[in-house]
């Protein structure tokens, strides 16, 4: 016996499915320039799995920098300039209370409270991860804020003031640290998950599918051009 089409039930996509926007209000505004916002459904146990990516990403990053900086404090005087690849890279420390290229070095509170607001910006972000590769971004970028942070919390000349411990020399151009590479690579990744549309929560800006043309009874399309039925063919 058959059943009324109208009265069966539909299907569910699958829990993973990506689902074409507009399909909220959100998805809607997303919306530009001929392209739509699809969102993908991302089960709970995948959030927890790229949570933990994440925090995975950060510890083994600040370790990094932290080992690093010790290791610089150990081995290196302010005025020793170790030479590493030809004139282009070299090692040499130097205790910074600004920002990258020493700008900024009278505002280092300034500084700390920005550490902190992105922290916080990335840890409220991180409960709708849905993406691996902006799991691994963020999970760099909160490394090197931690990292950097650090510095400015508990070395000299005090809590929110300390000077950022920097050794790696490119040329003579300014001084760093591995903070300062995870910050710069995460901003380079964010940047083009960007372009190419990817939000942290997994969904995607895709072109937006073309409507297909509607035919009416007269056997006109809807641009009023007459078109060809198959069932009119033997």
């Amino acid at each position: 016996m058959s059943t009324d089409p109208a009265s069966a039930p539909e299907s569910a996509p699958p829990e993973d499915a990506a689902v074409p926007g507009p399909v909220d209000d959100d998805s809607t505004d997303r919306a530009r320039g001929g392209r739509v916002l699809v969102r993908r459904e991302v089960p709970a146990a995948t959030r927890r799995r790229l949570l933990v990516l994440l925090w995975l990403v950060c510890v083994l990053g600040y370790a990094a920098d932290q080992v690093t900086k010790w290791l610089a404090l150990a081995n290196l005087s302010g005025s020793e300039v170790v030479p590493l690849v030809d004139g282009w890279l070299g090692l040499r420390l130097l205790f910074n209370p600004g920002a990258a290229f020493s700008l900024g070095e009278g505002t280092t509170w300034l500084f700390t409270a920005v550490a902190v607001v992105v922290v916080v910006v990335i840890v409220r972000v991180s409960r709708r991860l849905g993406s691996r590769r902006w799991a691994i971004a963020l999970g760099l970028l909160l490394s090197g804020a931690l990292g950097n942070l650090t510095d400015r919390l508990l070395r000299e000349p005090g809590f929110g003031r300390g000077h950022v411990i920097d050794f790696i020399a490119y040329r003579d151009w300014f001084v760093g640290n591995v903070a300062d590479v995870w910050i710069v690579g995460a901003a380079a990744a964010i940047a083009l998950l960007g372009v190419v549309g990817i939000s942290p929560d997994g969904s995607r800006e895709v072109a937006r599918p073309k409507r297909p043309r509607h035919s009416d009874t007269d056997g006109t399309d809807e641009t009023g051009e007459p078109h060809e039925n198959e069932d009119t063919h033997a």
